[in-house]
């Protein structure tokens, strides 16, 4: 037996969530179907511990081929598997990029995507605790915070970053992105506020809000070259299927959206026909122009045992989950990304580099365990002109992707994040952070270090920053996937609504992006817009 639904969104993350939530509101029946469990853990909940979830059934962590452009390596890429998807497991900063992004997506052949267009929806989304005016929103669904606590070591680097001469800069999302701070988060009353959360939550007991859980979405149903519907197959491998009456919108973020597209039938027709799928319609951009942030850390030793590390441990542990649930303040309460900054390392007006400071030296298998005190000053590429693309590793549903980031495979993204990372080691040997800092670790201890030495540094401990996006992009030209309404060109009924729409990489975090694309797609659907 088929369901019948006015809309179908396949993925609840951040745009999946939106775009639902609007739908229902307006009175349409709507059906989400995520992948993974439910958000109903206090790990999701609590900002600071979030890395608890990464690595669980709560995410998917996709492993890329090997490459040569970082030693050849395979680079992991964590994204949400959960209700609010990577709403529910990422730092929850709240970044929107620059003015001159959005304008690019107009110039490049999205009429209606301009910073003019987005402003607005971006404004009608926010609810920000300290901010109002012309750039920010104080009466929308969305909570934007101050941080509850700051770590000694975030304060540090931040006093340090004004000594190196960069201006401090209360607002990300001001009038002028450049600069050094702490960043504003998707948090209220020290709670993460997912997609799922602010979206979906309230709308529980809705008859016409149905979500399930624990669910793979294994293909899109079409007929005569339309979206009708999808099927999908539970944990307990029972398979399912589901009709829309109007469309269906596919949300699954930029690695798992052009899956669908490819299993359906949609896509590179070479390559499906390698795969022993139909081709339905020959869309050689699906799957192509694979953007990310890459970063690299610089690792920097404390002269004392202030960092995180331990913190999760014994009676710390205990009187940190005392406080926090007693009060909702404390440690539990950061964001552990509290601080940053973007830098204009070339000088043209606009920043090139975002830093993400950390108060803890997170090593891993692939870089070495390393119990020490410390923390990290990672540096990454906010415009990226590297490019990976994704494609099937067999018709089954089940099985992972095959992709590459091509991270630093363009030789100008090495020289930037070279850049990033000289400004990293200057910052860290000024007065403030030299109180707290004993030494760098890593790219090395010497003031004077060469270019080849940051350089091949770099390029072994490279690493994503979470945000995949433009694997299905939009535009008005004949390669585009997606025109400006978020419809897929070609095939009647079938909208996409994550960040593989995007046609360039935003300057900065994604999660608000994603929630605002969702929003404009409930727009264009209802007619709002």
């Amino acid at each position: 037996m088929t369901d019948t639904y006015d809309y179908i969104v396949a993925g609840a993350g951040s745009a999946g969530c939106t775009v639902a939530s609007r739908l229902v509101q307006a009175g349409k029946r709507v059906l989400v179907v995520e992948a993974g469990p439910a958000d109903n853990t206090r790990f999701i909940d609590m900002p600071a511990t979030f890395a608890k979830v990464i690595g669980t059934a709560r995410s998917w962590i996709y492993q890329s081929e090997p490459e040569p452009s970082v030693g050849g390596r395979s680079l992991p890429i964590p994204q949400g598997r959960t209700l609010g998807g990577g709403s529910s497991i990422n730092a929850m900063l709240y970044i929107r990029g620059q003015p001159e992004d959005y304008d690019g997506w107009r110039d490049l052949g999205c009429p209606g995507w301009g910073w003019d267009d987005v402003l607005p929806v971006y404004k009608r989304l926010e609810r920000n605790e300290r901010l109002a005016g012309e750039r920010h929103g104080s009466e929308g669904p969305l909570p934007v915070s101050d941080p509850r606590y700051r770590h000694p070591l975030s304060l540090a680097y931040v006093r340090a970053a004004q000594q190196a001469g960069y201006r401090f800069n209360d607002d990300f999302n001001g009038e002028r992105q450049e600069g050094v701070g702490f960043y504003q988060t998707t948090t209220a009353n020290g709670e993460r506020q997912s997609a799922a959360k602010v979206f979906l939550r309230p709308l529980a007991g809705s008859a016409n809000l149905t979500v399930v859980t624990d669910a793979l979405v294994t293909a899109l149903t079409l007929e005569n070259g339309a979206a009708t519907g999808l099927s999908y197959q539970t944990s307990d491998g029972q398979s399912h299927s589901a009709s829309a009456k109007a469309e269906v919108i596919l949300a699954a973020g930029a690695l798992a959206t052009p899956k669908l597209m490819m299993l359906s039938g949609l896509g590179p027709a070479a390559h499906l026909a390698e795969m022993g799928i139909p081709v339905i319609r020959d869309m050689p951009a699906v799957g192509r122009d694979l953007q990310d942030h890459v970063a690299a850390p610089l690792y920097a030793l404390t002269r004392k045992p202030v960092s995180l590390l331990g913190e999760d441990r014994g009676f710390k542990a205990l009187r940190h989950g005392i406080e926090y649930l007693l009060f909702r303040r404390g440690l539990l309460a950061s964001n552990v990304v509290e601080s940053g900054g973007f830098f204009d390392t070339d000088g043209d007006g606009r920043p090139d580099v975002q830093f993400h400071v950390l108060p803890v030296m997170i090593e891993n298998a692939e870089h070495g365990s390393v119990e020490r005190h410390g923390m990290e000053l990672n540096p990454c590429v906010l415009r990226p002109k590297s490019r990976g693309s994704v494609r099937l590793r067999s018709r089954k549903p089940s099985d992972p992707i095959r992709f590459t980031t091509g991270f630093l495979s363009h030789a100008d993204d090495l020289a930037l994040l070279l850049a990033g990372m000289k400004v990293a080691r200057a910052i860290v040997r000024q007065p403030a952070l030299r109180e707290a800092v004993s030494e760098e670790l890593a790219p090395g201890k010497a003031d004077k270090l060469g270019d080849e030495a940051i350089t091949d540094h770099i390029i072994r401990h490279a690493k994503t920053v979470y945000h995949p996006c433009g694997t299905c992009r939009m535009g008005t030209d004949e390669q585009a996937v997606v025109d400006p309404r978020l419809r897929v060109r070609g095939v009647p009924r079938l909208r996409i609504a994550d960040a593989s729409i995007m046609p360039r990489l935003t300057s900065g975090n994604t999660n608000a992006p994603a929630i605002m694309i969702g929003d404009r797609c409930a727009e264009f659907i209802l007619g709002t817009s």
